[in-house]
């Protein structure tokens, strides 16, 4: 049974800094590009962050660059979305993905998602 739990979400207030994590099972997670999600309320889910499977490449949504960095540990099976100088705009529920590197579109899991809000 595959299973992505992230944790690590909570109340910030702007400038402060969260760690979330997302640990895996299930599958084979060498094989799958890692990538954490947003969904602000009344907004579609985007891409915040991506690690690749080989070479651990990453990539960053424009709005998070310099401020948030991903990291994945696969003897850990685990991802994690270190968040700097946190915005009011970085609220969202933030959700773990698994794309295998070969099916991107047949094979890929989704968490349940963890709420960060941002807010003095």
């Amino acid at each position: 049974q595959v299973q992505l739990v992230e944790s690590g979400g909570g109340l910030v207030q702007p400038g402060g800094s969260l760690r979330l994590s997302c640990a895996t099972s299930g599958f084979t997670f060498s094989t799958h590009h890692m990538s954490w999600y947003r969904q602000a309320p009344g907004q579609e889910r985007e891409l915040v962050a991506q690690v690749m499977s080989t070479r651990h490449v990453t990539n960053y949504a424009d709005s998070v660059k310099g401020r948030f960095t991903i990291s994945r540990d696969n003897a850990k099976q685990s991802v994690d979305l270190q968040m700097n100088s946190l915005k009011p705009d970085d609220t969202a529920v933030y959700y773990c993905k698994a794309t295998h590197q070969f099916y991107p579109d047949k094979r890929y899991y989704w968490g349940q998602g963890t709420q960060v809000t941002v807010s003095s």
